[in-house]
């Protein structure tokens, strides 16, 4: 997909996702590699948006497996149309039940989810692990398989393998650590917030009617609020929400009652934003 780093950093420019250089590189050496990509870090740092950059850019299907408690086989893998099952052995009463199985445990009664889908065909696809972290530990195990071998195996079909191999990121915000099994198989990759320079260029990239004076002092405030002790401090994303809500605002300039009436917009917990209230001084920043 990729002939180097610098292409890696132009492509993904290209579509508005600017990669630092740590990125870039293991973004390449996945691609080149044929290796499950984790990628670890904060809410809000770009950590799905690399996947969907990915995808745009080798015009592939994203197939995302959303990850949360309670996820299982069914949801992940694959399950049995049961229903249309049930109306295949009412509509063969007089079959034998050998026949009958054999018919109802084929493709045709298959639903395939995002990771049989994702190594099934052969058209290029991009697979997201989404907040793997939040899935039950025993999930893992559902997962090696595909990350090592890219195969699933359906006992009553046997092993489905890949033709193509999909491009495979997984994501994680570290709120459980994740097994050493699973990141052996894995590229890692740590995203966390971006240098003030970095983080100025994805703000005018993103909300490019923001005058230049302003969006550094965006930067330099989401900067100092960073620095405090919050239960949750701002991300990129939340940087760009302010930055647009700032535009929407008409505001030319930051002083201390814009910043007070959106702090809304950057924290979300109001001792964050009391916290914030008291102690940032713009004067100093």
């Amino acid at each position: 997909m990729f002939t180097s780093v610098t292409d890696v950093s132009a492509r993904l420019a290209e579509t508005g996702y600017l990669a630092s250089p740590a990125v870039a590189t293991t973004v390449f050496l996945a691609d080149r590699l044929g290796k499950p990509l984790l990628v670890e870090g904060p809410a809000g740092v770009g950590k799905t948006e690399l996947a969907k950059a990915v995808a745009e850019i080798a015009g592939a299907e994203l197939i995302r497996l959303q990850c949360y408690e309670g996820v299982d086989e069914s949801r992940a893998l694959y399950e049995w149309n049961h229903a249309k099952q049930l109306l295949r052995i009412s509509a063969g009463r007089d079959e034998t039940w050998d026949a009958t199985r054999t018919d109802i445990f084929s493709e045709e009664f298959l639903l395939p989810r995002p990771l049989l889908t994702a190594i099934r065909g052969d058209a290029p696809k991009v697979l997201l692990i989404d907040e793997t972290d939040k899935a039950d530990v025993e999930v893992e195990g559902l997962l090696l398989e595909v990350l090592s071998d890219f195969q699933v195996t359906v006992p009553e079909l046997g092993t489905i393998t890949a033709t193509r191999r999909p491009f495979v990121v997984l994501t994680s915000n570290a709120s459980r650590e994740l097994s050493e099994a699973l990141r052996r198989r894995c590229l890692f990759l740590h995203i966390g917030f971006p240098d003030a320079e970095l983080e100025r260029r994805i703000v005018r990239l993103k909300v490019p009617e923001l005058d230049a004076a302003l969006a550094d002092s965006v930067v330099r405030v989401v900067g100092a609020l960073r620095a405090m002790d919050l239960r949750k401090v701002p991300s990129v994303a939340e940087t760009i929400d302010w930055a647009r809500t700032l535009l929407a605002l008409g505001a030319e300039t930051l002083d201390e009652t814009v910043v007070r009436d959106s702090l809304g917009v950057l924290l979300k917990h109001q001792d964050d934003v009391l916290k914030a209230s008291a102690k940032l001084d713009l004067d100093a920043i």
